[in-house]
């Protein structure tokens, strides 16, 4: 089988001005970008691409979930095309990277190919899932997720952001309802480029993640109930503080965390507090926990160990607590030979590298159910993302591209 040379590689310099032009829809408060789904501004970011794509030559398809997959013809029509891609979308404080850095290497490396008139003997489709992010409207990967026969698409329609406006609605508003059937389309492969969005690869001077795994999650969302009293008059041994409960619960999530190392994670993130005045006592509090680990086993032992104990604090309390599943997916193993494509890139390119488990979701974990699946990843700057002060640099950039580029022909197989 021909294999690209081990000197080629991406334009650099191209790449980094897609991403820059990008940048400039959606514009955050503090130099980053907000650029959430389904607004005016991710339709702009939309419109964008799409040119990109015609100008490459690419032919546009979108779904009914508003997925956009850009194909560039391979030499038999009848082979199964190499999938690449990943997300537009932003968080409503996000970074230049998260996501775009896949969409956008994917089209470089077609361009790439295109300057050196190299032909593939399968097709290669970019794409761009929507709602990724899942801030807007909950769950994350959703359009991945649609695919993958996770959800049924009118139950993604009706999900509701926080004015109450649907997402079947504005996907149809913003004029990116497509025609085809989510999840009619099928693949030799898919690879996603990724940042890291942990500190891992630069602590370690690595320039490229080749990731193996990716965690599953639990997240579960808890409501404890007591009663709004007085802050200065109520004595206390009379209180039913809502807040004290969520309070020792996040130190058992955390204790919980710690005792399942290496491989786990936990914490409290989202909560809102009633009535959230300054001289009333918490009667009640809805938060949620997320709880990660790339193995079955220790996910849900975190998650039963929760469930077993956080019941006797409420009581100790005089608290009511209700525990509802807000989220879960199982961990993941990519796929090998797709893993050792990547793996093998970054070698011939003589890029630094190290096995890395990804920490966060992305649609590849959802497409990994279906077709053999792999992502690639590069540094970030302290490990921050979902922050508008998330940083790569122009090589870190170019190395996780080129890698993606090599990795991605090889299975698309040059025709020489």
């Amino acid at each position: 089988m021909a294999t690209l040379g081990d000197n080629l590689k991406i334009n650099g310099d191209r790449l980094w001005d897609s991403l820059m032009e990008m940048a400039k829809i959606g514009p955050g408060v503090a130099g980053g970008n907000n650029r959430q789904t389904l607004t005016d501004a991710d339709a702009e970011g939309r419109a964008l691409f799409q040119r990109w794509c015609e100008e490459a030559g690419l032919t546009l398809g979108v779904d009914k979930m508003g997925t956009m997959f850009a194909r560039r013809e391979g030499t038999d029509p009848d082979a199964l095309p190499v999938y690449v891609g990943s997300h537009l979308d932003t968080q409503p404080t996000g970074g230049k990277y998260d996501g775009v850095l896949g969409v956008l290497g994917g089209l470089e490396l077609v361009r790439t190919l295109n300057d050196l008139d190299i032909k593939t003997k399968h097709p290669i489709v970019v794409t761009n899932w929507t709602n990724e992010e899942g801030t807007r409207f909950a769950p994350a990967m959703l359009a991945s997720g649609v695919f993958a026969g996770m959800h049924e698409l009118e139950w993604a329609y009706d999900r509701t952001d926080a004015k109450g406006l649907k997402f079947g609605d504005e996907l149809k508003r913003i004029g990116w309802v497509g025609d085809e059937e989510v999840g009619g389309r099928k693949m030799k492969a898919f690879f996603e480029l990724h940042i890291e969005q942990g500190p891992i690869l630069e602590a370690e001077g690595k320039d490229i993640g080749v990731v193996t795994h990716g965690q599953g999650l639990w997240w579960l969302q808890v409501t404890l109930t007591g009663k709004d009293a007085h802050t200065g008059s109520t004595p206390m041994p009379m209180r039913k503080n809502a807040g004290l409960g969520m309070a020792r619960m996040t130190e058992l999530v955390h204790e919980i965390a710690m005792s399942h190392q290496p491989e786990a994670v936990g914490a409290i993130g989202h909560v809102d507090v009633y009535p959230n005045s300054r001289n009333v006592i918490p009667g009640k509090v809805v938060f949620t926990i997320d709880f990660r680990s790339p193995h079955q086993s220790t996910l849900d032992s975190m998650k039963g160990r929760f469930e077993a104990e956080a019941p006797k604090i409420a009581e100790a309390l005089g608290l009511e607590m209700e525990i509802e599943v807000s989220g879960h997916f199982d961990p993941v193993t990519f796929d090998e030979e797709c893993v050792a494509a990547v793996r093998g890139a970054a070698e011939r390119l003589g890029y630094s590298h190290r096995d890395i488990v990804s920490g966060a979701g992305h649609d590849a974990c959802w497409i990994n159910r279906l077709y053999p699946t792999a992502m690639v990843m590069c540094p970030c700057v302290d490990g921050l993302s979902h922050n508008e002060a998330e940083d790569i640099s122009k090589e870190w950039a170019g190395a996780g591209a080129d890698v993606l580029l090599h990795a991605v022909v090889e299975t698309a197989e040059i025709v020489e």
